[in-house]
């Protein structure tokens, strides 16, 4: 093993190319209170991490050394350092933190607090709170723009996105969309903002320039009840192809013509499809099932189900870091 890992090092040192390095994904278990690690290259649980009450959200800081975990239950984010993977540290965040999303300074962090129908907004550097931005009631979904003007909120009870702005921290716009929305995802461009309404059963398409909705997309899935068609997460391809949504209770995600707006397919997962992400060359999508506790892989290409892996109890987020 010695020998190999110089021949290895060696390689390296002198410009020769090898085998890509896979990346690994973190998978958030509500219910287990851990997260589990998955090599992207053989599909399998490498490592399971302890950490607070009821882990949902997760992201990344900008520069890829750190994990930020939301512990639903213990009223606070937690901080992973990934080269250790160990809680380093907490960052204040309100009551319930559910979904947050980073600015692209790396540092100023905006959290959904549910519970107090609140934004807040931490620089993760210094732990001082910014601001708390008074939102709708039952606060969940959170977004920041890639170009970093935008941060927005979806709130489930008022059936609102909060349009916020990220130099003054305070709200511009609401908008009016389908009944409990939950998820906002940006186009790479910051364009275009698509937001899931769970009980609405449909995506709301905004140009953000004019904050205007422009689309609205229905799902109808052959022989599944219609209340059970749930949209929550939603992935975005950067070449602007396709969007990817979870469907909830339906166990299917939706794949749709990023352009058009047409659904093109629905591909059977697992049950109760929470989040997705796509891997770093994205050629593969990676979804949390809830109830079922596994992680499905879509092969991006075929838009084909290709593994089921078992992970935690109620994984609910996951997150690929295209670095590992």
């Amino acid at each position: 093993m010695k020998n190999a890992y110089k021949i290895v090092t060696l390689a390296a040192a002198i410009g020769l190319s090898g085998p890509a390095l896979a990346s690994l994904a973190y998978v958030s278990n509500e219910k287990d209170n851990t997260l589990s690690v998955i090599d992207t290259e053989t599909n399998e649980v490498v490592d399971t991490i302890d950490v607070g009450a009821r882990p949902r959200g997760i992201l990344l800081s900008r520069d890829y050394t750190k994990l930020y975990i939301c512990a639903s239950d213990d009223d606070t984010v937690q901080v992973l350092d990934l080269a250790t993977r160990k809680i380093t540290d907490t960052l204040p965040s309100g009551e319930d933190p559910e979904q947050f999303a980073l600015h692209p300074n790396n540092r100023h962090l905006y959290i959904a607090n549910e519970d107090d129908a609140i934004v807040t907004v931490v620089d993760v550097e210094t732990k001082d709170v910014l601001a708390q931005i008074d939102v709708g009631v039952e606060p969940e979904g959170m977004a920041v723009s890639p170009d970093g003007k935008w941060a927005v909120n979806t709130s489930e009870t008022s059936s609102m996105l909060h349009w916020i702005n990220t130099e003054t921290f305070e709200i511009e716009k609401n908008t009016v969309v389908g009944q409990r929305p939950r998820h906002v995802e940006f186009t790479k461009d910051s364009k275009i903002a698509w937001a899931s309404a769970e009980i609405g059963g449909t995506v709301h398409i905004f140009d953000v320039d004019t904050i205007e909705e422009i689309k609205q997309i229905d799902f109808r899935i052959k022989g599944v009840p219609q209340d059970r068609v749930q949209p929550v997460g939603i992935e975005l391809t950067s070449d602007g192809k396709y969007a990817f949504v979870a469907l909830g209770p339906s166990n299917h995600v939706a794949v749709v013509d990023a352009q058009t707006y047409e659904v093109l397919d629905y591909l059977l997962v697992g049950a109760r499809v929470w989040q997705l992400d796509l891997d770093k060359d994205e050629k593969f999508l990676y979804t949390t099932n809830g109830v079922s506790s596994d992680v499905s892989v879509i092969d991006v290409e075929e838009l084909k189900v290709i593994k089921s892996i078992k992970v935690g109890r109620f994984p609910w987020g996951v997150v690929i870091d295209p670095t590992s």
